[in-house]
């Protein structure tokens, strides 16, 4: 795992302890769930980005220049 890597999962970690001691009942249990989920989609979806940006960078550029 390189560093960004353990800071992100130190991060999630640090959150799903926060949201666990918020929430202690049974509903927000399944509040904590959804916020945990939803704080996953997020960190996939910026760690894709970073991987993908340039190509979907290229693509977009193509598109536009054939417009």
């Amino acid at each position: 795992m390189g560093g960004g890597d353990k800071h992100m999962l130190k991060l999630f970690i640090n959150m799903k302890l926060a949201l666990a001691r918020l929430m202690d009942d049974e509903e927000g249990q399944g509040l904590t769930e959804y916020a945990l989920i939803l704080a996953l989609i997020a960190i996939i979806a910026i760690v894709a980005l970073t991987f993908l940006g340039g190509k979907v960078s290229d693509v977009l550029s193509t598109v536009a220049n054939s417009i």
